[in-house]
């Protein structure tokens, strides 16, 4: 804790004011003292307030001590779940020190826990403007960066072809009268700029988001067209005429028909997604393994934008049923929805998966057939509307060539819950639980589509069971010794308390401890290797009943599984003994994020893991090994920042919202990303989990160029290591998590034989990358 205390120095003024203003600050920087040496960190707080608000001159002095005041103050009042309290000394704290990039980044860290995403990455993004150096905060604003401003604005706005169509359909319409123009969801304001050129009169662009609605102004003030476009923040539902706008407008943004085309696909490897929305977004021509169609494309409906009746029609009709035959044969996994915008009788635009566009497609799991497989002479059956805004693709059936209906079939029943005989099949019941229709709610969990995958990866939970069972099977006869010298000591309280031998021959359990984020069934399998107590950290109860069902079906006792989040006053105290007299045998520590990067304080989290360990106890995994590679990639460059201006149609853009780009991409498959690697797969980094001595912060890799080319980006990926022969490989194509990549600002030419030196490091949690010039 910083100790020095200032001296008042004495203002302008003079006289009786000036002494005994000096000397309540002088008083109050004392007490505050006092108040930190008893660790009454609020209290100190309140005294550091009134010393700042009467001499502000002595900010520079207390200003290091007072974040510390305000920081362990602002813990305490977490802790108490004062969120209005901490907020508030937040906010005074910064009207003090409004440029602090210190307490902005601590704000935006306590804003993030709290589920304030958009306004936490603001605060990153602010106390990275206040000092670029800042290496706390330019990591947590590259983790948060995607909710101020969405990565496919980048991609949309780098699509050279979307854009000149637009521009041209925009000018079309303009030139042909439509003076006024209306720009809903505005995002940099490029469609408002291309009305705007046009010629058209009068321009307002309505966008929610404050950081794109400020982006916009910045943009357009650029491209000195603020005297011509209207920006507005709010909802367009909330747009009153005339007080916001003096008129209805003839054309509105994403005019026009549009026709939408689908097919039904099969994939070479399944996921199952399901989501608030009744479909997800998937670049088809970069699924792994690729993707087989099972039928012609063919069309489902057409919408005519300019058609009230239409449109208010379309909402309320009851489902269209729709046949399709079968061209091929396959596995039914999914309907891929894609669209034709018909912005006008001359410009259109398809999202299909072969054309080369900015956009994603629609996937519609398809769940609870009897039979999934399918072949020429089928037919699939389906009803398809757009009930509550959303397009719908329900009661999907298949039609049989022997003209047999195969309705739905639920998984959910208890009847289907058997005892399993390995991980694999535990794991496949439980992903049924989600993806398959509720008969009975209290047997439903919704996964994240991270946590199906990982319940998938049948390596993961074959790994696990023989590392913990290598640990605990090493530790038991320890514990047998103790039993029987326990039972030899207290032999004759034995008889005297009634107890029988049998029942003073129990050995006390082996505690495991399960810390992953997110939904896992380890604790559960490490409940089948013996005389174990395993404990959960699992927050929501939908997946504690879950795990719960779980243990029923494979006739565990019902006292088997502890959740231990209960057992805990709150989160942070997650990492402690199971027991005051015992420790742990095995702590499950969740390394790795399924988007490829390592987890926030993981390192900090081993350090208090290792010293909760019994003898002979393991951390999992126990080291871990960073790899990467030298690539060429157009399209990881073209998805983390807008190159030029010539992509936007020569709007200067790409200025503005290149401030909010990060250097690391992250959700990607190697697999199927397309690019050329230049180089061998090298070791960057070791992360010794169980001997953390053995770390380094900083070091050089030298990579050799096997093949010429520019190098845009260094994708990077994991061994993680449970012991010294069971290892899991993050690129594996089992693997449930994702890779990540350091994307160039810069290319760099190179030619085969050339050697480039990386320099890798490691702060805390965060890995940089970069390539030494």
């Amino acid at each position: 804790m910083p100790n020095s205390r200032p001296r008042p120095r004495r203002g302008a003024g003079s006289g009786a004011g000036a002494a005994g203003r000096d000397e309540l600050v002088s008083r109050s920087l004392q007490s505050a003292e006092h108040c930190l040496s008893s660790q009454d960190f609020g209290t100190a707080y309140a005294h550091y307030l009134l010393v700042l608000s009467l001499a502000p001159e002595l900010k520079d002095d207390v200003k290091e001590t007072f974040q510390y005041t305000l920081f362990r103050w602002a813990e305490e009042l977490d802790a108490l779940s004062r969120t209005q309290d901490l907020l508030g000394c937040y906010e005074q704290a910064l009207e003090l020190f409004p440029d602090d990039e210190v307490i902005c980044n601590s704000m935006g860290e306590h804003l993030f826990r709290m589920g304030f995403r958009d306004e936490a990455a603001g605060y990153f993004h602010k106390a990275v403007k206040l000092n670029p150096d800042f290496s706390d905060a330019k990591e947590n604003f590259y983790r948060v960066a995607n909710w101020l401003v969405e990565r496919w604005h980048f991609i949309m706005l780098n699509d050279t072809k979307r854009n000149t169509i637009y521009n041209a359909a925009i000018q079309k319409a303009v030139c042909s009268g439509s003076k006024s123009v209306l720009d809903i969801g505005a995002g940099t304001g490029i469609l408002s700029m291309f009305a705007r050129k046009a010629g058209a009169h009068s321009v307002y662009a309505c966008e929610l988001s404050k950081t794109m609605y400020e982006l916009a102004c910045d943009v357009v003030a650029a491209n000195k067209m603020e005297e011509g476009i209207k920006l507005l923040h709010m909802k367009s539902l909330d747009i009153k005429i005339p007080k916001h706008i003096p008129e209805r407008f003839i054309w509105r943004r994403n005019c026009g028909e549009f026709d939408s085309c689908m097919g039904a696909f099969t994939f070479a490897a399944k996921d199952g997604e399901e989501t608030i929305e009744p479909y997800t977004t998937e670049k088809m021509s970069r699924v792994p393994g690729g993707y087989l169609a099972l039928t012609e494309c063919f069309e489902i409906m057409t919408v005519d934008f300019n058609n009230l009746q239409e449109l208010k029609s379309l909402a309320t009709n009851k489902p269209d049923k729709i046949g399709i035959p079968v061209t091929k044969e396959g596995i039914l996994d999914a309907i891929v929805v894609w669209f034709v915008l018909q912005l006008d009788d001359e410009h259109s635009l398809s999202t299909s998966p072969s054309e080369e566009t900015c956009w994603e497609q629609a996937v519609y799991p398809v769940h609870d057939l009897a039979d999934y497989w399918i072949k020429p002479g089928d037919q699939v059956m389906m009803e398809v509307s757009c009930q509550d805004c959303y397009l719908r693709i329900q009661s999907i059936n298949v039609f049989h060539s022997e003209h047999e209906m195969e309705g739905g079939k639920s998984f959910t029943r208890n009847k289907d819950l058997l005892s399993f005989g390995n991980e694999a099949e535990l794991c496949s019941a439980l992903a049924n639980l989600q993806t398959s229709k509720p008969d009975v709610v209290e047997q439903t969990c919704v996964l994240e589509s991270t946590e199906i995958a990982l319940l998938n990866n049948i390596p993961y939970h074959e790994g696990f069971k023989m590392a913990m069972k290598k640990v605990l099977s090493s530790l038991t006869p320890e514990k047998l010794s103790q039993a029987m010298d326990t039972q030899c000591q207290n032999n004759e309280m034995s008889c005297e308390s009634g107890l029988s031998n049998a029942d003073r021959s129990i050995p006390e359990p082996l505690y495991v401890l399960d810390v992953s984020e997110g939904f896992s069934v380890l604790p559960v399998i490490a409940g089948t290797l013996g005389q174990v107590k395993p404990y959960s950290s699992v927050e929501k109860d939908q997946h504690r009943v879950t795990l719960d069902l779980i243990c029923e079906a494979n006739h565990f006792p019902k006292d088997t599984l502890e959740f231990w989040l209960r057992h805990v006053e709150d989160e942070s105290a997650v990492l402690q003994r199971p027991k005051s007299d015992k420790l742990w045998s095995i702590i499950i520590l969740d390394v790795i994020e399924p988007s490829g990067l390592i987890q926030q304080e993981i390192m900090e989290k081993a350090a208090i893991s290792r010293c909760l360990l019994q003898s002979g106890g393991r951390i999992f995994p126990q080291h871990v090994l960073m790899f990467g590679l030298l690539v060429e990639s157009q399209t990881l460059m073209e998805e983390s920042a807008v190159r030029g201006a010539e992509r936007t149609l020569g709007f200067t853009i790409a200025p503005f919202i290149n401030q909010f780009q990060v250097p690391i991409r992250v959700f990607l498959d190697l697999s199927s990303l397309p690019c050329i690697p230049l180089s061998k797969p090298v070791e960057l980094l070791r992360l010794d989990l169980m001997t953390p001595y053995l770390n380094t912060s900083n070091r050089e890799v030298k990579v050799r160029i096997c093949k010429s080319g520019q190098v845009t980006a260094i994708p990077f990926w994991y061994h993680m290591y449970l012991d010294d022969e069971i290892m899991l490989d993050t690129s594996s194509e089992a693997s449930h998590w994702k890779q990540a990549a350091v994307v160039l600002d810069n290319p760099i030419q190179v030619e085969m034989g050339d050697e480039l030196v990386l320099n890798i490091q490691h702060h805390k949690s965060n890995v940089s990358i970069t390539i030494k010039q």
